[in-house]
């Protein structure tokens, strides 16, 4: 069966209702991504297809069956060393609060956690602040190819890079436009952190969450995708940084069996805040203020890894202590929170920033 007929015969099956859809097998769903993926499908079957998938709710194995297509079609690249970190933030970015995590990759590297984050410019549903922004804003190289990103994360003196997707899998990055006229998220928002263009010999993917039922069902497509520990964080605006004021919960897991499920308390490790995260200055919104709201992060993450104390300073601790426990480095999330706070105050981010 050529493209054309495989994505009619996959749209008359997953299209036909809220009480007759029917799911499609693993190997059709990343036959089908795959065709799309090389233009080889029209944007309009394009569309109904990942709509379609939405409507009738993906099944795992359509969930997996889309990520298995997205690795084929991907630049992956084996990182010569033992543990690295795979941060895998919402790609849409943040449209209310300040995006602490751009700044956590220098911090876990010199934590000893070489780590990876991955992006892009700006894609739907939030259109929002994101890590390319703020790379660029720090006069950073944002279109690393997947070498040079390898190279970087080698070399002990960095040991951590941004990774854009339009160098990883340009046929993904391709479909931007067409996503955007989608309007509403599709599998590829729940699929896209989880590609890991960059493997150690042990990888961690570290994933925020909002909804309850998340972390089984991304636990297993971290499995699929081949990736070998998940930690997932209840984190602000789905992110991987928690609510700063009160507690959360992360799960632990190795492969698709769950290790750890703790609820975390930032008074415990001495964050004491009123607020959950950093909200945007009053009058920036991302629709008109992408630049000044990138600067403003930028300003902030440099003052913490300065050692400046504040909302920034504690959510990199409290964060980068969760990465340090989940990895095994530490014993406790107290030990790992004091390492972290030696390392911001030291100046050695900075420095490796």
């Amino acid at each position: 069966m050529n493209s054309q007929a495989l994505l009619k015969s996959i749209i008359q099956r997953i299209a036909t209702g809220p009480d007759l859809s029917k799911d499609i097998a693993f190997e059709e769903a990343r036959d089908g991504m795959q065709a799309i993926l090389r233009g080889e499908i029209d944007d309009v079957q394009s569309a109904i297809f990942l709509i379609a998938l939405r409507m009738k709710r993906e099944s795992m194995d359509e969930n997996e069956g889309i990520l298995a297509a997205i690795l084929l079609e991907s630049d992956k690249q084996a990182v010569a060393v033992e543990n690295l970190v795979d941060l895998g933030d919402p790609y849409s970015g943040y449209n209310r609060s300040i995006p602490v995590s751009s700044f956590l990759p220098p911090v876990l590297a010199e934590l000893g956690l070489p780590t990876v984050i991955h992006g892009l410019d700006s894609v739907s549903p939030k259109f929002g602040l994101t890590h390319r922004h703020i790379n660029q804003a720090l006069g950073l190289s944002v279109d690393h190819s997947t070498a040079e990103a390898k190279a970087r994360l080698e070399n002990d003196a960095i040991g951590w890079s941004y990774i854009d997707q339009a160098s990883y899998c340009s046929g993904l990055h391709d479909l931007v436009s067409l996503r955007d006229r989608i309007i509403k998220r599709t599998v590829i928002n729940t699929v896209e952190t989880l590609i890991a263009p960059l493997r150690g010999k042990t990888t961690h993917a570290i994933l925020g969450y909002v909804h309850k039922p998340y972390p089984p069902i991304y636990a297993h497509l971290v499995n699929a995708s081949g990736m070998d520990t998940a930690l997932l964080v209840r984190g602000v605006e789905g992110g991987v940084i928690p609510s700063l004021r009160q507690k959360g919960l992360m799960v632990s897991y190795q492969g698709v069996e769950e290790k750890n499920r703790v609820d975390i308390e930032p008074k415990s490790l001495g964050i004491e805040q009123d607020v959950r995260a950093i909200a945007f200055p009053e009058g920036l919104t991302v629709e008109n203020d992408i630049e000044a709201l990138a600067e403003y992060t930028v300003s902030l993450g440099k003052a913490a890894l300065s050692g400046e104390k504040g909302l920034f300073y504690d959510g990199l601790v409290l964060s980068a202590s969760l990465v340090l426990w989940h990895t095994k480095q530490v014993k406790s999330l107290e030990e790992a929170a004091q390492m972290a706070r030696e390392a911001l105050n030291s100046g050695k981010v900075l420095n490796r920033l």
